[in-house]
């Protein structure tokens, strides 16, 4: 369903004709050449997967927690239609707990890769991707539902999928001791502390965010060096449970959203970029998890290189 607004934005898009081929090179190619770099290294064994491990967790517990807070706490929730966000937090859980099931007791993968595996397939890779795309499309000043919809899993899920790897984890650690270990966190702090100061309307001083910013834009290309890294140590071609979790991944998220969004009364333009976004490549947080907590990830990255490549056709048909 296209908004009204979609109308009035649509000339911006055909006055590029090659407008695919320019996010193509401009917005897609330049973010993977970090991961293709990362298998090139990897494969002639310049980095070992024992580094690309090491600069994984660094960007998890320092660059990404920069990244966080600067995005949540300059957000101005007033604008958000939660929702909207809600619905869509609705298509997910069903989509995650289909995955899982179909992982764990079809696929008969180990529990905590079925968690993550299910994981990927909703937590999409909007900042990377889906964020530029609109901007392109829509302008740099239409685009809030893609910012709330990051902040949602920047926090919710990514908090929520934190909490729960770590549980799955080490299953036989006490209460108490996972509670300490999940308190340091440094990516729940920040998440916390971003979403009160948010609220409360207490914006980070100008150089602090700076500062953020500085740090939070390496998360990106250090995590994808890390994975092209790993994934250099595995095989591309892609098995049964790659291509399922694949396509769950690309047609059943996008669809599962678009029913779920029916049942709201948000603006069109909600609608139209919420399903947008479902419709992305899968993000990097599930294989960062799986790194950091030393779980398998021959099936986990690759989907996340395949629904990369692959969501460029459905997100060309829906833009």
């Amino acid at each position: 369903m296209l908004a009204p607004q979609a109308k009035n934005y649509k000339p911006v898009f055909k006055r590029e004709n090659h407008y695919m081929l320019d996010v193509l090179f401009h917005d897609i190619l330049p973010v993977f050449s970090v991961l293709a770099l990362g298998f090139i290294l990897g494969r002639s064994q310049l980095v070992s997967t024992a580094e690309a491990s090491t600069l994984n967790r660094i960007a998890f517990l320092v660059m990404q927690p920069a990244l966080i807070f600067a995005l949540v706490n300059r957000a101005d929730f007033k604008q958000f239609h939660f929702d909207a966000i809600l619905l869509y937090g609705l298509g997910q859980l069903v989509i995650f707990s289909a995955t899982f099931f179909i992982c764990l007791w079809i696929l008969k993968c180990e529990k905590i890769e079925a968690w993550l595996l299910a994981m990927a397939t909703i937590f999409v890779n909007a900042l990377l991707y889906i964020l530029p795309i609109s901007q392109l499309i829509y302008g740099s000043g239409a685009n809030i539902p893609i910012t709330a919809v990051v902040i949602w899993d920047a926090t919710i899920i990514f908090a929520f999928f934190i909490i729960t790897t770590d549980l799955l984890k080490d299953q036989n650690a006490s209460i108490w001791h996972t509670c300490q270990r999940l308190m340091k966190n440094p990516v729940l702090i920040v998440i916390l502390l971003g979403i009160a100061t948010s609220i409360m309307e207490l914006r980070a001083p100008s150089a602090m965010l700076t500062a953020l910013d500085f740090a939070g834009r390496a998360a990106a290309p250090v995590t994808l060096f890390a994975l092209g890294v790993i994934l250099s140590s595995h095989s591309l071609m892609p098995s049964g449970v790659i291509s399922i979790v694949s396509v769950i991944k690309l047609c059943a998220l996008p669809v599962i959203v678009m029913w779920a969004l029916g049942f709201g009364s948000q603006p069109d333009n909600w609608s139209q970029l919420l399903l947008l976004n479902a419709a992305g490549p899968s993000g990097a947080m599930a294989f960062s998890l799986a790194v950091l907590h030393g779980i398998r990830t021959d099936k986990i990255a690759p989907v996340i290189i395949y629904t990369s490549i692959l969501s460029l056709f459905s997100l060309a048909w829906l833009a």
